[in-house]
């Protein structure tokens, strides 16, 4: 029996399932070949700004955007996705983080991200920023991008 594939899920690539975009349909593909897909509660948050702002960017209507937010939150509640929490210790990794990959110009909130998914034990990661994938495959991550 092949290991257990899980993959910790950034916001960027996350919200192509719940969002039409660029890949979204390489990102589904993807999501489905997963046992686990995990994500932080750092990354409620972010869900919820990323939606709020499509809907004054005009993309959404209130209505959708509550629509999605409440199927991100039920996916969580089903444990379709695993969400871990970000403590105060994760906070002090991710500034070490920041200072260990100096080449790399890692945001607070992706720095933050990396972290969780390294003391979950995972060893990938997908997203669809590129700083965050550089930085993810020089801390040895396999990294699926969208």
């Amino acid at each position: 029996m092949g290991a257990e594939q899980r993959a910790y899920l950034d916001t960027s690539a996350l919200a192509k399932w719940y969002l039409n975009e660029l890949h979204s349909e390489s990102f589904v593909d993807y999501l489905q070949g997963l046992d686990v897909a995990v994500v932080s509660s750092l990354t409620c948050t972010e869900m919820r700004s990323l939606l709020s702002r499509r809907r004054r960017m005009g993309d959404l209507t209130l209505e959708l955007e509550s629509l999605l937010f409440a199927a991100f939150v039920e996916d969580i509640d089903r444990g379709w996705l695993q969400r871990y929490p970000v403590t105060d210790a994760r906070y002090n990794e991710a500034c070490n983080l920041i200072s260990r990959y100096p080449e790399h110009p890692l945001r607070t909130l992706d720095a933050v991200h990396l972290v969780v998914a390294v003391h979950a034990g995972i060893d990938q990661l997908a997203t669809a920023d590129a700083v965050m994938a550089n930085a993810a495959s020089a801390m040895g991550f396999e990294v699926a991008r969208f």
